[in-house]
């Protein structure tokens, strides 16, 4: 559903939230023409191994990749659906799941059928995009504390209501806020409409540190691979258009299995808390230090948007793929 705007900045926030959403999505199409239009008889192939950061052609770089991965010879035919548009805005092309039924939600924003001497593979992409000379941040999740403390549950990691309420505080609820208890806001100079990392209470806040610990690969892989029951094409792969291009067939690409990219994550570095002040904005005179979450490459923040101002963001940090 569209948003209605509150005000002139409002609507232009949310302008800029769609404006970003349709470009990575005209990435995801071209990728997809391509993948379709290309005759894959004339395609060479080269024949060493298939390194995550790469310059060229997207859609040969990811058939080449996948196709070492899964250990595909003699790539027949290749067909694409763009399917990344549709949960967002409804546009995408139409494909069914093995049962004929049309899917209208789905965690992949490519689909990919390669025919090859051994059969045929169907399998799911993530697509990540940058329209800046620098990579910048690449959202994985974006829903409420609430929300996600029930999708882990879901997957079978336990939360509970104590480190539930602490994430909300974080996040910014209407009833967890400072500014829901006088008693909070006496002195303090901080944002009165959340409580920052090191705010939260004792017992929350170790559980909610423990699970990142522990559960981290399994968090890493539900953010980037879960986001619909019943989602017949969770991504295996993740292609990230990692900064602007002017040439589509000489575009930087970072290529990963979803498990490649899980495993990198945390030998890049465990569950941690990086130092910050706020600099700039309505609180930028707060003195305090405050603490920002991180997961390997993953880092979460409340989102704070005018539109979104409580919900709870994930991120692969900006130029990752340089980190390995």
């Amino acid at each position: 559903m569209a948003l209605l705007p509150d005000n002139e900045q409002h609507a232009k926030q949310i302008e800029a939230g769609t404006t970003g959403r349709n470009r990575g999505h005209k990435f995801e199409k071209l990728l997809t023409d391509d993948l379709n239009s290309l005759d894959w008889s004339l395609v060479k192939m080269p024949s060493q191994k298939a390194e995550h950061l790469v310059t060229g052609h997207p859609a040969v770089e990811l058939v080449r990749y996948i196709a070492q991965r899964k250990q595909l010879s003699d790539i027949k035919a290749v067909r694409a659906w763009w399917v990344g548009g549709l949960a967002t805005s409804g546009q995408g092309d139409t494909l069914t799941d093995e049962e004929g039924n049309p899917i209208t939600k789905c965690k992949s924003d490519v689909v990919i059928e390669i025919r090859h001497a051994g059969g045929v593979c169907k399998t799911g992409v993530s697509v990540k995009t940058c329209s800046k000379k620098t990579p910048t941040n690449a959202q994985l999740y974006f829903t409420t504390a609430s929300r996600f403390c029930q999708f882990l549950r879901e997957n079978g990691i336990p939360v509970t209501q104590e480190a539930e309420s602490a994430l909300r505080m974080f996040c910014g609820d209407p009833g967890y806020r400072p500014l829901d208890n006088p008693d909070s806001l006496i002195g303090r100079k901080s944002d009165p409409e959340r409580f920052f990392w090191e705010e939260l209470p004792p017992a929350g806040l170790a559980e909610l540190e423990r699970i990142f610990t522990e559960y981290q690969d399994e968090i890493t892989q539900l953010l980037l691979q879960k986001a619909y029951h019943s989602d017949p094409y969770p991504p295996e792969f993740v292609l990230h258009q990692t900064v602007k291009y002017s040439d589509m067939k000489q575009c930087t690409i970072a290529l990963f299995t979803v498990e490649e990219l899980v495993r990198l994550s945390r030998q890049y570095n465990g569950f941690h808390k990086r130092p910050y002040y706020v600099r700039k904005g309505r609180f930028k005179g707060d003195p305090n230090e405050h603490q920002a979450p991180r997961s390997g490459f993953v880092q979460f923040q409340r989102g704070g948007q005018k539109q979104h101002p409580t919900q709870l963001q994930f991120n692969l940090q900006a130029g990752y793929f340089h980190k390995i």
